[in-house]
C-alpha cells in the first residue's frame, strides 16, 4: 500500500440513504446491531447473503485488479450470493475520507473493506476509525493463520489486536541483470562494488516512493543492524544519529548512480521501465513472485536474478480492515474470510494470476492442498518492518542528508 493527501465525496451517502428497500434495509438492520461480533459465523454468513460489499484499495496494480475482478468477484457471487464492488482509490484519499467522516460524525459510510497497512493502520487505530476485533470470528483465520507470528500480530510495529486480517505478504528484494552484472552481491558492501564497476547503471526511486523507501531501510538494516533499530524512539535527532552510517553509504554511492545521483526516478514504475529498456542494470520490488511472469513476457531480461542480503530482506504483511462506519460489516467479514481461504490464497500466489505471496501458515494447510502452492517461495532471510512512526522520519532525513546534499 502507499501514502497520504485529501479528497472528500459527499453525494454517495445521501443516495444510499434514499435507496431504502429490502437489501439496503437488511444491511442497515444487521449493522445497527452492536452485537454483530456475538453472532456465530454461520449467522454472519446468512445475514450477508444477497448484499453488496464495497472493497476499497490501491487501484494502480492492473495485475491485481484483473485477478480480483475475474476471480474474487465471480467466486463471491457464486459461493455466497454476495455482490462485490472493487473501488480503486489511493490510500491517502481513503484515509482522509475516513477521517473526515469521523469528524462529521457520519454514522454510515460507503466503504466495507479497506486494504491497509503500516502508517495508515496506525492512524486508523489511533483515531478509532475501525470496527472492532473481528478476526477471531473468521474460520480461515483460525484454521490457517499463525497467530503467534510477529508479522501477523504487529503491523509496522503497531499491535493489530484483531482489527485487521492478513491477506498477503510482501518481501523487498533488489534485482539485477546477471548477464551484465556477474559478481555475487550479498550485502551493501558488495552492492557498492557492483555499482562502482557499473557507473550510471544503478539507481532507486526517490523517497517517499514505497520501494525507494524500502531500499533505504534495507540499507539501514544491513549497515546499522535491525537489532539496533527495534527500540529506537520516534525522535529525529536520535534516529539521525543511529542511521548516519547508512546515510554516509548512500552519499558514497551517489556519484556512481544513474544521472550521477543528481536526480532519481520518481516512481518504481519509472525505474522498472528503465530496467526493461536496459538503461539501468538493477531494479527492485516488494513482489518477487511477479518476476517470473515479467521474464516470461519479455518485460525483464531472461538473466534477471534476485539479490538476497545475507542479513535479511524487509518483509511485511498487507491487511484488510473494516471501518467503524462500514454499511455492511457482515458481508465484509465473509469477503475477508474468503480471501484467506486456501483456494483464494493459492489463486493469487499463482504468478499467472497475480503472484502475491501467501499469508497462510503452510504447516496448517492440509497435505493434500499444499501442491496448490507449489510456486510460493521465500527469497532469503526476512526481517520485519520498523515502527511505522520511524518511516517518515527516515524519509525526511534521507531528503535532507542525501537528496539535497550538494545542492
Amino acid at each position: 500500500m502507499k501514502k497520504k493527501n485529501y479528497t472528500v465525496i459527499l453525494c454517495i451517502m445521501m443516495i444510499l440513504s434514499l435507496v431504502g428497500c429490502s437489501k439496503s434495509q437488511k444491511i442497515s438492520d444487521t449493522n445497527s446491531n452492536i452485537n454483530i461480533l456475538d453472532n456465530s459465523y454461520d449467522e454472519i454468513l446468512k445475514n450477508a447473503k444477497g448484499t453488496t460489499v464495497n472493497f476499497y484499495g490501491y487501484g494502480g496494480n492492473e495485475v491485481m485488479n484483473k485477478w480480483f475482478d475475474t476471480y474474487v468477484i465471480p467466486q463471491m457471487k457464486e459461493k455466497y450470493d454476495i455482490k462485490v464492488k472493487r473501488v480503486g482509490m489511493n490510500i491517502d484519499d481513503i484515509m482522509n475520507k475516513l477521517l473526515s467522516e469521523k469528524q462529521a460524525k457520519s454514522e454510515e459510510g460507503v466503504m466495507d473493506v479497506v486494504w491497509i497497512n503500516g502508517e495508515n493502520f496506525k492512524t486508523a487505530k489511533e483515531n478509532n476509525l475501525l470496527f472492532g476485533a473481528f478476526t477471531e470470528k473468521l474460520p480461515n483465520f483460525n484454521d490457517y493463520i499463525d497467530k503467534n507470528s510477529e508479522t501477523i500480530n504487529t503491523d509496522f510495529g503497531t499491535s493489530v489486536n484483531g482489527l485487521e486480517a492478513p491477506w498477503g505478504k510482501s518481501e523487498f528484494v533488489v534485482i539485477k541483470d546477471s548477464g551484465k552484472v556477474t559478481q555475487n552481491i550479498e550485502d551493501t558492501e558488495t552492492l557498492k562494488e557492483a555499482i562502482i564497476k557499473n557507473p550510471g547503471k544503478f539507481t532507486y526511486p526517490a523517497l517517499p516512493d514505497f520501494e525507494g523507501s524500502a531500499f533505504v531501510r534495507n540499507v539501514i538494516y544491513d549497515i546499522v543492524g535491525y537489532e539496533n533499530l527495534i527500540n529506537l524512539p520516534e525522535n529525529e535527532d536520535e534516529v539521525r544519529k543511529v542511521i548516519q552510517p547508512a546515510m554516509d553509504y548512500l552519499n558514497e554511492i551517489k556519484p556512481y548512480l544513474w544521472n550521477k545521483g543528481e536526480t532519481y526516478p520518481a516512481t518504481i514504475a519509472q525505474l522498472d521501465n528503465m530496467y526493461s529498456d536496459g538503461e539501468v542494470y538493477f531494479t527492485m520490488t516488494y513482489s518477487p513472485n511477479t518476476i517470473k511472469g515479467k521474464i516470461d513476457s519479455n518485460e525483464y531480461s531472461k538473466d534477471t536474478e534476485i539479490i538476497a542480503f545475507d542479513k535479511g530482506n524487509i518483509s511485511n504483511t498487507h491487511f484488510l480492515t473494516i471501518p467503524e462506519n462500514a454499511p455492511n460489516k457482515e458481508g465484509a467479514m465473509v469477503l475477508i474470510n474468503f480471501l484467506m481461504s486456501i483456494d483464494a490464497q493459492a489463486s493469487k500466489t499463482d504468478t499467472s494470476n497475480w503472484g502475491d505471496m501467501t499469508v497462510l501458515d503452510m504447516d496448517k494447510v492440509p497435505n493434500e492442498e499444499k501442491s496448490k502452492f507449489s510456486e510460493a517461495a521465500e527469497f532469503g532471510e526476512t526481517l520485519p518492518e520498523l515502527n511505522a512512526g520511524l518511516v517518515p522520519i527516515i524519509e525526511k532525513i534521507w531528503i535532507e542528508e542525501v537528496l539535497q546534499n550538494g545542492k
